[in-house]
């Protein structure tokens, strides 16, 4: 790690008026600056900003230094944003890690996090070892010739789901983009991998009221039970009104470049029998578009069985 000089705003307009990278856990940016994958010069402490609460009162809004653990715990959230929580990291590092440092975590392809390779994120124009390289854990949706790494967050799969948005302050005052737009597939610019402008910082999540997101889940699909990077996900909401699916929201995680929400197969359930027959077909959809690579294409046919694998666990639920 090199050498840094640290600070800590008082208030967000003192942070984002600010030059620095912000530290809120910790727990994505201190390992990256060991490995020396980012090296900022100044970081800015922002623990000390008035960033907390979780308000149920009309959908739900969540502040962005709430911490994932308090977040999982709280009795007015939905689901599907709980498991996607607790089945991320560890109880430890769920206990640290804040909800905005978890939206802002980078990758974690083994050539980003190695400086001795090539990484067109780390370095643009070096070049993208996975595209020809090891690349069982990379992105089949999303990606380009310039990078092929798949997002790492649980919980941006399951607030794509829900349509949530995050609201940011910066230098040029506030604003509210929604999650899916706020990621940035990488095209020719995978080092560009977000809407955030110079200065600006999360300040809140807001998640739109969803009656029916009570009947909601997240599945994670990896090689080892716990404190493991998805090989693939699946967030599910859904409404099922006397055995017919009336509304649902379905995005893919460990499959993408980004959160990946699937509304083809969202328009192939609704007014489907929820059955696990019906279930399979639209499913089966969630491939279209798919460019797998070497190692990878076992995630076409995983894909569509962790989608119908959601789908029943929310249809158990709601009998």
């Amino acid at each position: 790690m090199r050498p840094f000089e640290l600070a800590a705003p008082a208030t967000v307009g003192e942070a984002t008026g600010s030059t620095g990278t912000f530290l809120a856990g910790g727990t994505t940016l201190v390992d990256l600056m060991k490995l020396n994958v980012v090296t900022p010069h100044r970081v800015l402490d922002i623990n000390g900003l008035p960033l907390h609460g979780i308000d149920t009162g009309d959908g739900l809004r969540i502040g962005a230094l709430e911490r994932m653990a308090d977040i999982a715990a709280h009795p007015g959230v939905y689901p599907v944003i709980s498991r996607a929580l607790l089945l991320s990291a560890s109880q430890q590092l769920r206990n640290m890690a804040s909800i905005g440092g978890n939206l802002m975590q980078r990758t974690r392809c083994t050539y980003f996090r190695d400086v001795s390779m090539p990484c067109n994120r780390r370095e643009p124009g070096s070049g993208c070892p996975a595209t020809t390289g090891t690349n069982r854990m990379h992105a089949v949706f999303g990606t380009s010739g310039s990078c092929v790494a798949t997002h790492a967050s649980d919980v941006a799969v399951a607030l794509a789901a829900l349509d949530a948005e995050v609201r940011l302050a910066g230098p040029d005052g506030e604003r509210t983009v929604r999650l899916t737009d706020f990621y940035r597939t990488p095209a020719g610019s995978p080092e560009i991998e977000h809407d955030l402008r110079q200065g600006e910082l999360i300040t809140e999540i807001v998640v739109p009221r969803l009656d029916w997101a009570g009947r909601s889940t997240y599945v994670k699909v990896r090689d080892r039970q716990s404190y493991e990077f998805a090989l693939c996900s699946a967030a599910v909401a859904m409404d099922v009104r006397d055995g017919i699916v009336a509304d649902v929201r379905v995005a893919a995680g460990g499959v993408a470049t980004v959160p990946w929400r699937l509304p083809s197969v969202e328009a192939a359930l609704r007014g489907r029998p929820a059955t696990e027959e019906s279930f399979a077909v639209a499913a089966a959809l969630a491939t279209d578009g798919a460019k797998p690579l070497a190692d990878n294409a076992f995630k076409l046919s995983l894909l569509p069985r962790t989608i119908v694998r959601a789908l029943l666990e929310v249809t158990e639920r709601s009998r």
